[in-house]
């Protein structure tokens, strides 16, 4: 068991900074200032914060980040963008969270156990409400999870929810819901943590206009592409939060968000490039917050095809990698070098494996015994993500040195995860934090849908399956560790880093998790940060 209103626009010369880099659309009639947003210091209640560094309550707390314009939702299951999330976070709650190494946190479940076999899982709700005062119910568990599952519906947690029968899951309980499994499923945890799968209520409607949630922070106004301000939730279960309201104001231009916070125009942005953070880490002006291993940083090699389908020649790119400079020059020094597995710090991570380095000469002999000391490939790459040309560009020049040849291909920002998923036979990689698990189930299996290395073992699939009916946590991590050995040793990603995920703050921001990959229980935390 686990115990786990719409309001005018200010006058366009307010912000000049703002407008003049397209910072907020010029259309519509959205709010960007409930309460003005020059007196973001709030009337504190006096309860708290006497300059000791405690918590203090009140104020607004405006955050920048990087939005997806004017068809932007509110509606928690189709959140795809970091702003999507961190809206969605205030606003509502999901059964369970992943914390910092990516197990998962109670949160609306209060505890959660299995059978013997691990293919029904009961789930025990704590008592907490929506905010029109109506409780959490395994009802409304259901419906979101059924409404998530929709095959008409594009929903993000679709593919994490598929082991759940929904059909035969059901309430036991106001509070108690039982859920039957397709199959055993010792990571049942991880799906109720998944990204996107929030709880709404049984009978939610207009997410856009006006959402009920259960989250810290209840809806006040929103506009598409430009802003969403939220209020704190007095009857929130895990407690009110410090900050009377939280503004989600769109930047997308990393500059932008820049010049807003040094500008003073918001306290908190979101997504700041390495070079930025290096020019302003201890200047006074910001604050600086690195998200440690918040990204996989790889190049993917598809082991279905030629020359990628010989071993010899994937063990050969293992050693030809100079980690360091490629964490160095593609990251600008924000993160720390990869030994060729996924997680790096999380559950089941395998860190007992020796730190491969770069060995250019046994390298040159792989490629040898494997006939193509002459090699040539393409390495497509695009703009798509941070450092993804710049790390094209030094592995060519690492590979020069043991005598292949690469050419950097440069691909549609556009298409490119698309083009990418089964075509070409090397490219750059990124992913964010999910656990060591979903990463295999998700890409490494035979049947996985984003299986970009092209993996296909029925020997690895059914170690995966051995580890999802294993109670015993502990004989459950090593059956990963024997997965991550193999994937070490022949595998199809070269992984190279880990990247900080940055972010900047005002010096008046306190509360701010640095321990917190993106996409975790603790990123994007508004209910637990406060002004000082």
């Amino acid at each position: 068991m686990h115990d786990a209103s719409t309001r005018r626009l200010p006058p366009p010369d307010r912000f000049p900074g703002l407008r003049r880099r397209g910072f907020l659309a010029a259309t519509g009639a959205a709010s960007l200032g409930a309460l003005g947003l020059t007196g973001c210091g709030g009337s504190g209640d006096g309860g708290e914060g006497k300059g000791d560094g405690s918590p203090k309550r009140g104020g607004r707390l405006r955050a920048a980040f990087a939005g997806g314009g004017a068809g932007e939702t509110l509606d928690p299951h189709l959140a795809n963008l970091f702003a999507d999330a961190a809206r969605a976070k205030a606003l509502f709650d999901k059964l369970a969270d992943h914390g910092a190494d990516l197990s998962a946190r109670p949160r609306l479940a209060e505890k959660w156990e299995s059978n013997r076999t691990l293919d029904r899982w009961r789930v025990t709700l704590r008592e907490a409400t929506f905010h029109d005062g109506r409780p959490v119910t395994a009802k409304d568990v259901l419906h979101s999870y059924r409404r998530i599952a929709d095959p008409e519906r594009a929903f993000r947690a679709k593919a994490s929810l598929e082991p759940i029968d929904l059909d035969a899951s059901r309430a036991t309980g106001e509070r108690a819901v039982e859920f039957v499994l397709k199959r055993p499923t010792a990571e049942f945890p991880n799906v109720m943590a998944a990204f996107g799968a929030y709880i709404v209520p049984e009978n939610a409607t207009g997410f856009d206009r006006r959402p009920i949630g259960s989250g810290p922070f209840r809806f006040v106004s929103f506009a598409p592409g430009r802003s969403a301000v939220f209020r704190r939730y007095d009857d929130h279960w895990d407690g009110a939060p410090y900050l009377d309201e939280v503004e989600f104001i769109v930047a997308n231009e990393e500059s932008a968000r820049v010049n807003a916070l040094l500008g003073g125009q918001v306290e908190y942005a979101h997504e700041l490039d390495p070079t930025t953070a290096r020019a302003h880490e201890g200047k006074g002006q910001m604050e600086i917050v690195r998200l440690r291993n918040s990204a996989m940083q790889a190049f993917c090699m598809k082991t279905d095809r030629p020359p990628f389908d010989d071993e010899r020649v994937r063990q050969a790119f293992f050693l030809i990698a100079d980690r360091q400079e490629l964490v160095d020059g593609a990251l600008s020094g924000a993160g720390e070098v990869g030994n060729d597995l996924f997680g790096k710090g999380y559950e089941y991570y395998a860190d007992g494996l020796p730190q491969r380095e770069q060995d250019l000469d046994r390298a040159r002999a792989l490629l040898e015994q494997a006939g193509a000391g002459d090699l040539r490939v393409i390495l497509d790459t695009s703009a798509v993500a941070a450092g993804f040309t710049e790390a094209a560009g030094i592995f060519r020049d690492q590979a020069r040195k043991a005598g292949v040849t690469v050419e950097v291909r440069m691909g549609s920002k556009d298409s490119y995860w698309s083009d990418v998923l089964d075509g070409g036979t090397l490219c750059c990689y990124r992913s964010g934090a999910m656990p060591i698990e979903a990463h295999i189930s998700q890409r490494l299996l035979t049947d996985s849908t984003t299986n970009a290395t092209q993996w296909r073992h029925d020997d690895f699939d059914a170690l995966y399956r051995q580890a999802q009916s294993t109670r015993d946590r502990t004989e459950r991590a090593a059956v990963y560790r024997r997965m991550q050995r193999r994937l070490h040793a022949e595998g199809g990603f070269l992984v190279w880093g880990f990247a900080d995920w940055i972010i900047g703050t005002t010096n008046r921001v306190r509360g701010v998790e640095p321990d917190a990959p993106a996409n975790t229980l603790d990123w994007a935390r508004f209910d637990k940060v406060w002004l000082a």
